[in-house]
């Protein structure tokens, strides 16, 4: 049977304290808050949230690669900045880095080493050892590192790996997570670069909700397909199976099923029951167990959470305000974002 020790965070208490986790900051304590880089699928969602968000006051973009796109109706009005004027100024306390995956973690290195907070989009790059060293010279400086994996705050996600955890579900023997997104040529021809292809790019998400339910695996194999009739060489049908002593973790994440977001999903099944999120928007999760267990009935049942209020991504910035503010401890330490990082380039075939 695999250990499994108590969630950090619980769904009630998620849901009951949704609403004081939007602190507002006192005046004037605002955290003055940069951008580097356009170039990433959330960073436009991420200037939406961090404009609104009464905690910070978002200074401006820096885009130092110009094929990054600069068109989006969120770019207006915003003051575009150099990098060196946001690594220079000392009063921009945190910068969000929304560039490509090949460029991202460079960015983020000369934030830590500028003595920055940083939010760093997923995948974190692909050199583990740069950022194992990035990750160092961050704590070494006091200073968070925080990965912009999506789900991380999920009702639905947190609700079923808690059950997972708390043992609600009985024995866990199998994880099965999925992504299906249709992908555009440009982004296509971005991630054909990397090996992994879309489980490197999208399925990094689902490798690290695996990472906080079992931990590191004991072995994983990837298999990375191409099955597009576009000759772009991306691996866009992929499957990762993570093993551990007495459980399985099986992600697949593949570019072509109409409508994927509806049947996208989180599949954790033990001993006494299953706890199903399909699909993780709108938010919906079925729990169905054999014997009755902490707050879920025998029999099945059907959940919808209420989503976190506020912005998309609200509730990643809001935690690192308060890391920043009150010196709250991250959700996920760094030890975390490394034995993901480690098992995504692994399944990737990105790591020897």
């Amino acid at each position: 049977m695999v250990h499994l020790s108590t969630s950090r965070r619980t769904f009630c208490s998620a849901l009951a304290g949704a609403g004081a986790a939007a602190f507002a900051a006192p005046p004037g304590d605002k955290i003055r808050v940069a951008m580097i880089g356009t170039g990433h699928g959330h960073a436009a969602s991420k200037v939406k949230a961090l404009r609104v968000l009464p905690e910070y006051e978002f200074v401006g973009i820096c885009r130092p690669d110009k094929d990054e796109p600069a068109e989006d109706e969120v770019f207006k009005n915003v003051r575009w900045m150099s990098l060196d004027e946001v690594i220079g100024d000392k009063t921009i306390e945190m910068v969000a880095v929304e560039s490509y995956p090949g460029r991202n973690l460079k960015y983020a290195q000369k934030c830590v080493r500028a003595g920055k907070f940083v939010h760093l989009d997923k995948p974190p790059g692909a050199d583990l050892a740069a950022l194992r060293a990035m990750l160092a010279e961050a704590a070494e400086r006091k200073r968070t590192v925080q990965m912009g994996y999506q789900w991380r705050y999920h009702p639905g996600m947190q609700a079923a790996i808690e059950a997972a955890k708390k043992g609600w579900l009985g024995a866990v023997h199998r994880m099965r997570l999925s992504i299906d997104k249709a992908i555009e040529a440009a982004e296509r021809r971005e991630l054909a670069c990397f090996r992994g292809g879309v489980l490197f790019s999208e399925g990094c998400h689902l490798v690290d909700r695996a990472i906080a339910l079992f931990g590191k695996p004991e072995k994983i194999t990837g298999f990375l397909r191409h099955e597009s009739p576009i000759q772009d060489g991306l691996a866009d049908s992929t499957l990762a199976i993570f093993e551990y002593q007495s459980a399985m973790a099986a992600i697949s994440v593949a570019s072509f099923q109409p409508n994927g977001s509806k049947y996208r999903c989180l599949e954790i099944v033990g001993s006494n029951g299953v706890a199903l999120v399909q699909p993780y928007a709108p938010l919906h999760l079925m729990v169905d167990l054999k014997d009755a267990a902490g707050p879920y009935k025998a029999g099945e049942q059907s959940i919808r959470p209420a989503a976190p209020p506020g912005p998309a991504y609200g509730p990643d910035f809001q935690e690192m305000a308060r890391i920043i503010r009150k010196g709250e401890q991250p959700s996920y330490s760094p030890q975390h974002d490394l034995v993901t990082q480690e098992a995504l380039l692994k399944a990737c075939g990105m790591l020897s």
